[in-house]
């Protein structure tokens, strides 16, 4: 059974005197959902408010997932029919790389980022301070929250190329860039790497995902020292990156068979999985956004809970489709490659030839189902879904058996003799035909829960944070950059061939490997998980054009501060300084 708990965000004086030292925040407490609780277990009720900011805040789609996605050639987020999604222009212009310090999806995952932060501090000093009374669970807390501050401190380098020091919540924070930013990062995962908890569990940051994240650090080490120059990778970086990728891959750890295992309901326990958002159905904050944003408004994933649906949003750019085309060549993808598409609604032999079948006189073109057996298809959605229907009343029409009818899935934006079905397109763009609802394939990775009863909450599928698979492509990369081309190469095949649950479209192994190579199958392994932006910069591939993009500016590797985050700060002169070319 789920807690009841809200919180209140805080506005964005008091979240910015955080960091300039007020330790008063009007603030409730998240659910203390780690087996505490509340204010009266110390270690839950100072950990579980941080876990649950970062679901429901950071990593919510409309803030870093969002902002990840559609500033990479990987996503665009049209202003779809010309009636949703345009919110003031921020995804469009995120997007476009023609973004202001007055953007809204930069100001709210600014906001969500720091607001966490600052509870991580919090959360660090207190446990420290019951650490030192002999409090062994405080002290194994601290570790835990001493990591998560780095993990945060990197997400904020990353995007902003800046990161906060502050070890008590009384201080005024310390602004770090460049190699000041990594050193501290890096001293602060360091101390903890060999005293944070071992254990495999993914829903709390343990010792493999420090490890992981210290292999980051030192791969994009050269992108944070210069982020508007050409990186220039250290030997010893890489050295230290194979260092922690080969403890991990030694570990407790294995490849899933199915790969979108990955991405469905049980997650928790799948063997791949190093940190992830535990969403067993302890926290009010679970959500299943990341399952939901891309589809169809018209899909009802789950029929068994009828409000399931789409919402039209982020769909995949045809640049980033065509990388899987020059890959295949002749082949279909979703042939050739188990990490593009699995097949889930088996529509009869019979059924599938649509010729001549319209919304207007498909009453009998139906098969039947369990409720609780309909599964939409998963990977990247082409041409025309099929799914549940309703009638006038909005219910779900079913047989006389009352199992479920699928029907290919209508356009509900369509009327009258022009009715038509939702048939994805490649083609998606800003235009007026490219914005319509259908256009554009779309993202089917996470499986919409059995738990979901609504098109957003009440997942049990953990948000993958951390895995396996990235950690063999970190280490093929670190290889391939210190010149071992053969232990790349032999890296990338073992994880290409570990996708073997279905032997047909198991990836082949590849010949030969080069950085383009690399680049190209990361977005293979890691579509749709928000890393691409971070992959494109480093492998210099952010200043080329692709769909609606054309900005070359390398200034836009780093996002604009939020101008209302600098305006809050003017009371400390200097405290926060514009990323240049804003």
């Amino acid at each position: 059974m789920k807690n009841t708990g809200l919180y209140r965000a805080l506005t964005i004086i008091a979240f910015l005197t955080a960091f300039v030292g007020c330790t008063n925040l009007d603030e409730e407490i998240l659910d203390e959902s780690l087996t505490g609780t509340g204010q009266a277990e110390l270690v839950s009720g100072s950990i579980a408010p941080v876990y649950g900011l970062l679901r429901a805040g950071v990593w919510l789609h409309t803030n870093n997932f969002g902002l990840q996605e559609v500033a990479s050639d990987e996503g665009i987020l049209p202003y779809r029919g010309g009636t949703d999604w345009y919110d003031g222009g921020k995804f469009i212009a995120v997007h476009q790389h023609l973004m202001t310090p007055s953007n809204g999806l930069v100001g709210d995952t600014w906001t969500q980022i720091t607001l966490t932060l600052s509870r991580a501090v919090i959360a660090a000093e207190r446990l420290n301070e019951a650490a030192k009374t002999g409090n062994a669970s405080a002290q194994a807390g601290y570790y835990e929250m001493v990591a998560m501050k780095a993990y945060l401190n990197m997400l904020a380098l990353d995007n902003w190329g800046l990161i906060f020091k502050k070890e008590l919540s009384s201080e005024v924070s310390q602004i770090l860039r460049g190699q000041e930013a990594i050193g501290y990062i890096e001293s602060e995962l360091l101390s903890v790497v060999d005293k944070i908890r071992k254990d495999s569990d993914p829903g709390r940051l343990n010792q493999n995902a420090v490890k992981a994240l210290l292999a980051r650090l030192y791969l994009n080490a050269a992108v944070y020292r210069d982020p508007y120059g050409t990186p220039q990778f250290k030997k010893e970086d890489m050295d230290k990156v194979t260092k922690y990728t080969n403890e991990i891959i030694a570990g407790p750890y294995s490849l899933s068979p199915e790969y979108f295992d990955l991405f469905s309901d049980d997650n928790h326990t799948n063997k791949e999985l190093i940190f992830a958002l535990d969403q067993r159905g302890v926290l009010e904050t679970d959500q299943q956004r990341w399952a939901y944003w891309s589809i169809s408004g018209d899909q009802i994933p789950r029929p068994e809970f009828p409000n399931t649906r789409g919402t039209d949003a982020v769909a995949a750019t045809p640049d980033f489709y065509q990388t899987w085309v020059d890959a295949y060549g002749n082949i279909d993808p979703a042939d050739a490659d188990a990490r593009f598409f699995k097949k889930n609604t088996i529509v009869p032999e019979n059924l599938k030839d649509l010729t001549g079948v319209t919304p207007l006189n498909d009453a009998e073109h139906y098969y039947s189902i369990d409720a609780t057996s309909f599964e939409i298809d998963r990977g990247i959605l082409r041409g025309i879904i099929w799914g549940p229907r309703k009638d006038g009343s909005g219910n779900i029409l079913r047989s006389a058996d009352g199992k479920v009818k699928i029907y290919p899935v209508i356009n509900k934006r369509t009327s009258g003799a022009n009715l038509t079905y939702v048939n994805h397109t490649r083609n998606v763009d800003f235009t007026g035909p490219g914005s319509l609802h259908n256009t554009g394939y779309r993202f089917s990775k996470y499986q919409f829960s059995h738990t979901g009863n609504n098109c957003c909450s009440y997942s049990s599928v953990d948000l993958v944070l951390i895995r396996l698979g990235e950690i063999y492509l970190m280490r093929a990369e670190a290889k391939l950059r210190n010149g071992d081309n053969a232990g790349a190469l032999a890296d990338v095949n073992t994880l290409r061939t570990s996708r073997n649950a279905r032997p047909a479209q198991t990836p082949k192994a590849l010949t030969s490997i080069n950085l383009d190579i690399l680049f190209r199958e990361s977005g293979f392994e890691l579509y749709w998980e928000a890393f691409r932006r971070n992959y494109q910069i480093r492998f210099g591939k952010y200043e080329g054009n692709w769909t609606e993009k054309t900005d070359k500016n390398v200034n836009k590797r780093l996002f604009p501060i939020p101008q209302r985050a600098i305006d809050g700060a003017s009371a400390q002169e200097g405290f926060l300084v514009q990323n240049q070319g804003y």
